[in-house]
């Protein structure tokens, strides 16, 4: 059948010499990535020009029949396009017993520390996965719906440095890659047309229906739903996320500028100067109060956020306008902008307030 169309997809971090590794699952995007990739590589003008291979991940969540089925998809692919594959066998459901995460979160977890295994192996300089348009939405809303922040709201990233270590005895050293998603301007609709037009079968995974699970449920219930409101949404979230993506660069750029100016270390000692514990148990940093004045509420906001990263801890939306109104920039009946006064946050997190200064200090977790 001749093959009048290509499946487009970003090249920008993409160069000649590089060995890139697709992450196939056997569900339609992956293999038609894997597919555009190669189409691409074995091009009579503008080759790629790449070492292209393979991942596949038999997370042990399904029935094995069927885990094992997609496994043997996977591999039948890559050999009829002789591509290397590199496969992974975890179980997942344990993992998130033992570590009380969801599925979602134990799969994820497994399948990036596979991916960065095989960067800090040397199998691989990026990783390319084959999350398209309509899974940016979703996460979006996934992301607005836990109350997340805009960092949250830029979602599925187009790119992701990558620092893996090798963890081969005596291999301490490090290899830079990244973790890449060249169909996230794709939608779905578009990479299933490319694949009957090439009468590429692919696997169905079944809990892709399974609606106990929140991404699901979006997909099937609430974005058919916003579709009456707006055709386009799925388009709209995808934009909502660059933009968002976009704020975050500018802001971090702004906060990384401004924080040394900002985050002192330890307490004030008479006399002046500051005192700073040596001890490993505790860690703490404040922020003069007269300083956080001059700020704008946007920034005010992002600093006293950025201090309690320091610290190893996220504020929730909450607790950040609890924080305000201890430094007197919010009222809030439970707060008081006093010297003296403290509020305890999430993570083991205390802030206390001083005649000058707030001070963020987090004490170790007592198992």
């Amino acid at each position: 059948m001749a093959q009048s169309t290509s499946l487009p997809f970003n090249r920008e971090h993409i160069s000649p010499g590089d060995r890139l590794c697709v992450a196939v699952s056997g569900g339609a995007d992956s293999v038609a990535l894997l597919l555009a990739l190669h189409e691409a590589n074995a091009a009579p003008r503008n080759a790629l020009g790449v070492g292209l291979s393979a991942a596949h991940v038999h997370h042990g969540i399904r029935s094995a029949a069927e885990s094992d089925a997609d496994l043997a998809f996977v591999r039948n692919l890559c050999i009829q396009l002789d591509v290397p594959l590199h496969i992974h066998h975890a179980d997942v459901p344990a993992r998130a017993s033992e570590n009380r995460e969801t599925l979602e979160e134990a799969a994820r977890e497994v399948r990036y520390s596979y991916f960065h295994s095989l960067i800090a192996s040397g199998h691989a300089d990026s990783i390319l996965t084959a999350h398209t348009l309509d899974d940016q939405a979703e996460t979006v809303l996934m992301k607005l719906l836990r109350g997340a922040w805009t960092e949250g709201l830029s979602a599925i990233h187009p790119v992701v440095e990558v620092s893996a270590t090798a963890s081969r005895p005596g291999d301490s050293a490090s290899r830079s890659g990244k973790i890449l998603r060249p169909l996230l301007a794709t939608r779905r609709s578009e990479i299933e047309s490319f694949l009957r037009e090439r009468a590429q079968s692919w696997c169905t995974d079944s809990t892709n229906a399974d609606t106990t699970y929140t991404r699901n449920r979006i997909r099937h219930e609430l974005l058919p739903l916003l579709r009456t409101f707006n055709p386009s949404i799925n388009q709209t979230l995808a934009n909502l996320a660059e933009i968002a993506r976009e704020e975050e660069v500018r802001w971090q750029a702004e906060l990384t500028r401004i924080l040394p100016q900002l985050l002192l270390p330890g307490k004030p000692v008479r006399g002046g100067g500051r005192t700073v514990s040596t001890s490993t148990d505790s860690s703490a940093v404040a922020i003069e109060i007269e300083r956080l004045r001059t700020l704008d509420p946007a920034l005010r906001r992002r600093v006293l956020r950025a201090a309690a990263r320091q610290l190893g801890s996220r504020l929730s939306f909450d607790d950040t306008t609890r924080l305000l109104a201890l430094a007197g920039f919010a009222s809030l009946p439970t707060v008081a902008a006093r010297t003296g006064s403290a509020v305890h946050l999430a993570n083991g997190l205390r802030a206390k307030r001083s005649l000058r200064e707030v001070r963020l200090s987090r004490e170790p977790q007592v198992l």
